[in-house]
């Protein structure tokens, strides 16, 4: 449940910074900007704070490499899909929500990495530390 919680605060998080509808941080911090400069700056601070929480989690559990293979397997899915013809890449939205969806789910997995890693081979994981 737990991972499912961390994807789901990833995708959320990432639809709340940018999606294809006007209800997001980029279109509202665009018409915003001269009437409320202050609360557009704090509001795009905190949701950075929060996406770089996530990011640096993620390259420190499994690393640009492992981000990129996870962006493969998702590419080579959309690949078999858009073949079947059950999706085409003519629907910018749908391709938006795509996006948000693969790197939500790079971001879930290397939050949940140890978690996950722990499960499949029964070993803890720890941080090193320099003393």
């Amino acid at each position: 449940m737990g991972i499912l919680l961390r994807w789901l605060g990833a995708f959320l998080l990432l639809a709340a910074i940018f999606n294809p509808t006007s209800w997001n941080y980029v279109s509202w911090a665009r018409t915003a900007w001269a009437d409320q400069t202050p609360l557009v700056v704090f509001l795009g601070l905190i949701l950075a704070v929060l996406a770089m929480v996530y990011l640096v989690a993620t390259l420190r559990s499994i690393g640009l490499l492992g981000a990129l293979v996870i962006v493969a397997i998702f590419a080579a899915g959309l690949w078999v899909l858009i073949d079947w013809g059950l999706i085409g890449l003519d629907n910018s939205a749908l391709n938006t929500w795509l996006a948000i969806l693969a790197l939500s789910l790079i971001l879930g997995i290397g939050m949940s990495w140890s978690i996950l890693r722990q499960r499949l081979s029964g070993q803890q994981t720890t941080d090193e530390v320099d003393g």
